[in-house]
């Protein structure tokens, strides 16, 4: 059973991150209630997480954690290992290599991890581009 709600989450967020990482997180929020299989809160005392998740051939996938400390998780390891069809895993590293300008290949991004929001997101346009791109993978899961 899961300690964290929504509004205690987005509580935690405005509190802990600053205005416009708080507003983009709700964004986030606001989305994943519209296209994820699953949402789920975490249980944790230190602060909030909060998991999309998508229903697939492969079982219930989550595609990206989200903390109340303003920081997020792509799960693209953790995909690669699942062996998704080639397609819907390249599509989703090649729109975020060149949405967060950086490299999400096995020797520059061996490992997930928790990167701050505010490094990634610089302006609304990669905030959208990042949910299309969540979007997208979706919509491949599904088919």
């Amino acid at each position: 059973m899961s300690k964290w709600t929504k509004n205690e989450f987005v509580e935690a967020l405005r509190n802990n991150c600053s205005r416009e990482i708080a507003k983009i997180g709700e964004r986030i929020i606001e989305f994943s209630e519209q296209h994820a299989s699953e949402m789920s809160w975490g249980r944790g005392d230190g602060h909030g997480t909060f998991t999309f998740r998508c229903n697939s051939d492969f079982g219930m996938l989550p595609i990206f954690h989200m903390t109340s400390d303003g920081q997020l998780n792509l799960q693209v390891n953790f995909l690669r290992e699942k062996e998704l069809p080639k397609q819907v895993l390249r599509d989703m590293v090649v729109k975020m290599e060149s949405n967060f300008l950086r490299d999400y290949d096995t020797d520059s991004y061996p490992v997930d991890s928790y990167e701050e929001m505010e490094y990634m997101f610089h302006t609304y346009n990669q905030v959208d581009k990042f949910l299309s791109t969540v979007e997208g993978v979706v919509y491949r899961l599904k088919q």
